[in-house]
């Protein structure tokens, strides 16, 4: 029974609460019981809310029974754990999320959860009237109406007469190439996992991460947005030449006819695509079927031949084998100033295959986007190249390269080919409605132009707010999230919608498109290009998680296919080509100075762990060399937070140089739950304070033993800790002898294991935590257990779940669900009666303290607020404040700041003392190579050997000096350390060990300190002694004072003796560093 509890009292300790979780909606935090309980009974429903306990027995009245029937609906009354179900998988957001008991709750019988009954905030129809679209209405359609553009009827006879038939079908086998395996490769991508809104920009974000993502949706909305208004002008500029043939026109036939008409037909379509997704998708198949009738009107046309000798005079001779081969072959020539060639047709052509992303982009819309994405778009790429293939073969068979047009001439006999000097206006190089001049009825080839172009503006118009609101939503660029914002059963982007529209509008009233129309196409091959290298980067990364159901791809397929997208956009316009490039580096540069707080399992993150796993690999299997030595530094901080002056000089040392580990320690044991938050709200601190460093945390040890943990198990490969960092424990005159002991045997065991010790003492003292504002404690995990509610015994409701983290951060995957909030922070309290210090002195500059875990009223994980841009600018001064954020004294702020803050010209002291392999010499030198410390000087001082020979050691150590290359500005020798100490300095120190030279409760010999011990130890405290009337008379000045720290040797000195040679060496004295090598070579003179 008091084991039990005892078991209550440390859970209680450690229930969570999501305060700032519980404040949110709670549809984001539903949570359904895992057992389905539509039929269940009354009785069966009373049992599912009864105590845990019970679950697991049967009742007396049925024990004989052997079975209880009852209950035979749910498996579940049998057993605690959950059965595998879909929505056990689910993230934390989803309101169809279900609860999967806890590794607590399975593995601790005192630790229960009951199922949650949070009701929906959310009417029971909800899902009813939304639309969602198949693959053929969804995709196969779109796809069709962008990719059967104005090019299949304007400008696909022009290619045929330039490049030939064999060539026209070698330029649309190439484009269908980079178009099919950029299909590929999106079928790969899409079917690795749900789709959500946003199409394009989803899965490359979601593959390659937020930067490439959010640079390409920003360009292909703003691409979609402008390719809108261009199919409204191609829309108008037919139209008004179909009104010209008439002598009709609203102005003058020209600019202002296209402004006018161009602007109603925007207002038109966009009322359209506002009103709903089913109006837009039943005008689409209107257009559609106008579509179809206009090919096959062109088709029948070929078939049938020429109605009359018009028709033939203007090049139009029915299909022929002799025309055939005349076409077949390529004749490029100049036209408009420009020279053309195969390459500049393609760029011409091109643009005709960039509709392949238009079921994608809707894919938030999409009943089954895994399946209709990868299915609607390769039929479509399959059904428009044959078509393609089809109409430049009947073009080219059935229409001359040149004809006069003139009747007369063709009745007398004139061969229509022979054009005179002016040149023909008719023919495939020379009109542009050679597709009406082939129809059986022409204007019905007008009316297919306006399909073709109305279609493909609806596509770009629903598009582009699509993948804006995504991007929007997912906040990773400032001042557009208010254009996420959703309406109706749908989420319509109703402001994206406007916002289009006015873009529209305005490119529309400027009436010239072609200059920018390479850019539009330029725009849309860097999607392509990407999506292909989001492919490659996946199966070159190869993380776990990729395993699409789409088999038919190839990673180098898809690098290929990135490749040909690339040169593609060069071949259409290099110059263009370079802006793009510019604009994607420019908004990638940008998301990556924002620093988005999102965790979407990018393969950038995989390959990182990858380069990582490799590299380390690599770096085990290269043998250690003196000029490749690097100080990695295990320092003993606890929460990075407590002791930042302890952190920052660690970080000064192995900055962009080597590791840097933050031990932590705790006395009790710590729920996973509470593990996890406090590594989050280190890394937090380290990330907010620009250091690169790691925190390893050490639970259910004393300090002691901790600290021996971290020293052994810290690190991987070479990647480990060679030097011990600690704070100097000032306390030690006051703390119990265990305490002082456990410290103490913390060096012993570095040197053990043949690590370097140093420790650090600053005035003022290394453990800040007693100022900080409560804002800084919370991040800290450090509150006050007060203010904390009180969690309920035994409820799951107090205790948190598997799925909290790893599903939070799935969370931020989904577009249609609210993003979560980062990662929460824990509270915790800190022991005053620490072994190396009570937490709330301030003169306590303390390493780290063994914590006890909090005893009633566990810490309560608090949800930081979003960093704003104006806190991630913040100066180091502002990261700290007092209580109620208000200013801290500049005392204390000099001391919080006091090595990272510029340096003003001084001098670092390096008291070389003894030869510990040199690390007493290159620390120093490593920090003032730092910026801050670039003003100050190193001056060397050493010890002689014979006061007869201070020239020849002096020369000794100069040419030493020179030979390691350490620049310094004066060395001294000293000359007579074994000079004897003042009477002043023998008091000070023994003031210092009067309490421990005396006889514990009269016990002889019982001491800490013996006579025997000072006895032995005499010449060596005479030689500390008078080390410190050197460093007073030297050193008293210096920015920072370094010297090698006395060897504790073990079975010899006490740790009260110790401790009082380095109080000795230490009072009332600039920063001070004792370091001690462990005798291995870190600086070398050879080459």
């Amino acid at each position: 029974m008091t084991d039990r509890n005892s078991a209550d009292g440390r859970r209680n300790s450690w229930e969570l609460e999501l305060d700032k979780l519980d404040n949110m909606d709670r549809r984001t935090r539903f949570q359904v019981n895992r057992v389905d309980t539509t039929n269940a009974d009354e009785d069966e429903m009373q049992k599912l809310t009864s105590n845990p306990d019970q679950d697991d027995q049967p009742d007396a009245a049925d024990m004989s029974t052997g079975y209880d029937t009852k209950y035979a609906k749910s498996f579940r009354h049998f057993t605690r754990e959950a059965l595998p179900r879909l929505d056990n998988y689910r993230n934390i957001m989803s309101i169809q999320a279900a609860y999967r008991p806890t590794l607590d709750e399975l593995h601790n019988a005192t630790v229960h959860g009951k199922p949650a009954h949070t009701q929906l905030n959310m009417p029971q129809n909800e899902g009813e009237g939304v639309i969602k679209f198949g693959w053929i209405q969804g995709v196969l359609v779109r796809c069709l109406l962008n990719i059967w553009g104005v090019m299949l009827f304007l400008r696909l006879s022009w290619v045929v007469g330039q490049a030939g038939i064999g060539e026209a079908m070698l330029l649309i086998m190439a484009t269908t190439l980079v178009t099919t395996i950029t299909a590929i490769s999106m079928a790969a991508i899409s079917t690795n996992g749900e789709i959500k809104g946003g199409g394009t920009y989803y899965m490359i974000s979601r593959s390659l991460g937020p930067e490439f993502g959010g640079s390409i949706g920003l360009i292909f909305s703003l691409a979609n947005a402008v390719a809108c208004s261009m199919y409204v002008v191609g829309f108008c500029e037919s139209l008004t030449d179909l009104l010209r043939s008439y002598d009709l026109s609203i102005f003058d036939g020209g600019i202002q006819d296209v402004r006018i008409i161009g602007s109603i037909t925007i207002v038109i379509l966009t009322v359209i695509v506002v009103v709903g997704m089913e109006w837009e998708a039943k005008a689409q198949n209107v257009l559609l079927v106008i579509l179809l009738i206009a090919m096959l009107d062109f088709l029948f046309g070929c078939f049938y031949g020429p109605l009359d000798d018009e028709e033939r005079a203007k090049g139009f001779v029915g299909l022929s084998f002799e025309t055939l081969s005349k076409n077949f072959f390529s004749a490029y020539r100049e036209q408009d100033g420009e020279s053309h060639s195969f390459f500049s047709v393609f760029s011409i052509f091109f643009p005709a295959a960039t509709g392949i992303l238009a079921g994608a982009n809707i894919s938030g819309d999409l009943a089954d986007p895994q399946t209709a994405i990868p299915k609607g778009t390769l039929i479509a790429i399959l059904i428009t190249s044959a078509s393609y293939l089809g109409f430049a073969a009947l073009a080219g068979g059935s229409v001359e390269r040149d004809a006069m047009g003139n009747v007369t001439a063709y009745e007398m006999g004139v061969n229509i080919t022979d054009c005179p000097e002016t040149g023909c206006e008719w023919g495939l190089m020379n009109n542009k409605q050679v597709m009406e001049l082939v129809s059986l009825f022409g204007p019905l080839i007008y009316a297919g132009c306006f399909a073709a172009t109305l279609s493909s503006a609806l596509a770009s118009l629903v598009s582009a707010p699509k993948v804006f609101q995504a991007l929007c939503k997912d906040n990773l660029y400032p001042y557009i999230s208010g254009f996420a914002k959703g309406y109706g059963k749908n989420n319509e982007p109703v402001r994206g919608y406007v916002l289009t529209f006015v873009i529209a509008v305005v490119f529309i009233l400027i009436g010239e498109l072609n200059t920018i129309a390479p850019l539009i196409s330029n725009f849309f091959l860097a999607a392509y290009a990407l999506i292909n290298f989001s492919t490659f980067h996946a199966s070159l990364a190869k993380p776990v998680g990729w395993r699409p159901t789409f088999r038919f791809y190839n990673m180098w397929l898809s690098l290929i296919g990135s490749v040909l997208c690339v040169s593609v956009m060069f071949l259409i316009s290099w110059a263009t080509a370079l802006l793009t490039l510019l604009c994607v580096l420019a908004l990638y540069l940008i998301v990556t100075y924002r620093k988005p707080d999102v965790n979407w399992g990018s393969t950038t993150q995989a390959q990182t762990y990858n380069n990582a796993l490799m590299s380390v690999q690599q770096l085990s299997n290269v043998e250690d060399h003196v000029k490749n030595y690097r100080p990695q530094i295990l320092v003993l901080s606890g929460m990075p937070s407590s002791r930042p002056p302890l952190v920052d000089f660690a970080w000064l040392i192995s900055k962009n140089l080597s590791l840097m580990i933050c031990g932590h320690i705790l006395k009790g044991p710590v729920p996973q739950r509470a593990r996890h938050a406090l590594g989050s709200n280190a890394q937090d601190w380290l990330r907010k304070h620009h250091i690169k460093g790691f925190y390893s945390m050490i639970e259910d040890s004393s300090f002691e033993n901790g600290a021996k943990s971290l020293m052994q198990a810290s690190g991987v490969g070479k990647l480990k800790p060679n030097i011990l960092l600690m704070g100097y424990q000032t306390n030690w005159l006051k703390c119990t002898p265990d305490e002082l002991n456990m410290y103490f045997d913390t060096m012993h065991k570095a040197l053990d294991m043949h690590l370097a010790v140093a420790l650090l003492r600053v005035q003022g003292g290394l453990d800040y935590s007693a100022l900080l504002s409560p804002s800084e404690e919370m991040r800290n995990g450090k509150v006050d257990k007060a203010a904390q509610p009180v969690p309920h015994s035994n409820s799951a409701d107090s205790l948190t779940r598997n799925q909290s983290f790893s599903q939070m951060s799935q969370a931020a995957s989904t577009t249609s669900d609210i993003t979560p909030p980062r990662s929460p922070n824990t509270s915790q309290s800190r022991n005053s009666n620490s072994p190396v210090g009570p937490s709330g002195d301030v003169e306590n500059g303390t390493p780290n303290a063994a914590e006890e875990v909090p005893e009633e009223k566990g810490g309560a994980l608090t949800v930081p607020q979003e960093k704003t841009d104006k806190e991630k600018d913040s100066s180091r001064v502002n990261l700290y404040k007092g209580a109620d954020g208000i200013e801290l004294p500049k005392e204390h702020i000099n001391n919080l700041t006091q090595f990272t803050r510029k340096q003003k010209k001084g001098t670092i002291d390096v008291w070389w003392l003894y030869d510990d392999g040199g690390l007493t010499l290159l620390l120093p030198y490593i920090i003032s190579t730092r910026r801050n410390w670039s003003a100050c000087k190193l001056r060397v001082f050493a010890l002689a050997n014979k006061k007869d020979e201070l020239d020849t050691e002096q020369r000794s150590m100069a040419s030493l000096l020179s030979k390691f290359r350490i620049d310094y500005s004066d060395l001294k020798i000293i000359p007579n350390i074994t000079k004897k100490p003042q009477e002043s300095t023998k008091k000070l120190f023994d003031e210092f060990i009067k309490d421990f030279t005396k006889d514990k409760d009269g016990v002889e010999d019982s001491a800490p300190i013996s006579e025997s011990e000072l006895l032995a130890m005499k010449d060596k405290t005479n030689r500390h002694l008078r080390l410190r009337e050197l460093l007073l008379e030297n050193s008293n000045e210096a920015n920072l004072v370094v010297m090698t720290l006395p060897m504790p040797r073990k079975g010899v000195v006490s740790a009260p003796l110790y401790m009082a040679w380095l109080e000795t060496l230490t009072r009332d004295m600039p920063p001070f560093l004792l370091v001690r090598g462990n005798q291995t070579s870190v600086l070398t003179f050879y080459s």
